[in-house]
């Protein structure tokens, strides 16, 4: 059976926004023939015709290749900027690294640094919050810091209380799919944890997870009892 793995994922608000990306699908054309929507008009036949969808699938092809290539180099590039950045020793260090992080590098940073981000640094970020809103003298300057620390803030959390929580979930779900795995009779423990309110999103994740890796590891037969285990799972969970 293959070693069981968990992953964390969560939402949380951006600090300082940037455009995002819009995550495109990968088209794959399986019947040529089948256009409900009507987007490559009318049936065409002969060499012409067999020319231009050639030509459209070629393009395809190459604005498939494209967008592949830019996922590899924005993968790498992500991960050469986590290797470059250095946290900072102290709570007003900290604030800064975060608030020049990129927004969509936040989830990863709240996950690496869930430890520093204790009492003591809430503590000095509400103090700084404090001493801004009430200065005598409010410039531009300090409105705009205090919505940055107040936004900041919030993401902070917010990004935190989700990783708590997750972090909760996934250990259950971890000593869950265990149980399961090895149960002699998984209908029964199925059963048993519709019952605890515990078959939930985090541990089909979890399970779809080590059937990857499964797959990865070219463990056939473990995949494939897990892949049962997950068609007996859906007639009990609602996703």
């Amino acid at each position: 059976m293959a070693a069981l793995t968990f992953g964390i994922a969560f939402t949380i608000p951006v600090v300082r926004t940037s455009p995002k990306s819009h995550q495109l699908r990968r088209a794959r054309i399986s019947c040529i023939g089948w256009d409900p929507e009507g987007l490559f008009g009318q049936p065409q036949t002969g060499h012409i015709a067999r020319n231009e969808f050639k030509r459209r699938l070629e393009r395809d092809a190459e604005a498939r290749e494209a967008f592949e290539q830019h996922v590899r180099e924005e993968k790498a590039r992500r991960q050469a900027l986590r290797q470059s950045r250095i946290p900072p020793d102290t709570p007003a260090e900290l604030i800064e690294y975060f608030l020049d992080t990129e927004a969509q590098e936040m989830e990863f940073e709240i996950a690496r640094l869930r430890r520093r981000l204790d009492q003591e640094f809430f503590s000095h970020l509400q103090v700084e919050l404090g001493q801004l809103r009430f200065a005598v003298s409010k410039t531009e300057d300090v409105e705009d810091r205090v919505i940055e620390l107040e936004a900041l803030q919030k993401a902070l959390l917010e990004g935190t209380e989700a990783y708590d929580k997750m972090q909760t979930e996934l250990v259950k779900a971890k000593e869950n799919l265990a149980k399961i795995l090895t149960s002699k009779d998984v209908k029964a423990s199925l059963l048993e944890m519709v019952e605890n309110n515990e078959l939930n999103r985090s541990l089909l994740t979890l399970l779809d997870e080590n059937i990857a890796n499964a797959h990865r590891g070219n463990q056939k037969k473990a995949a494939e009892f897990m892949e049962k285990v997950r068609g007996a799972m859906l007639k009990y969970i609602t996703v």
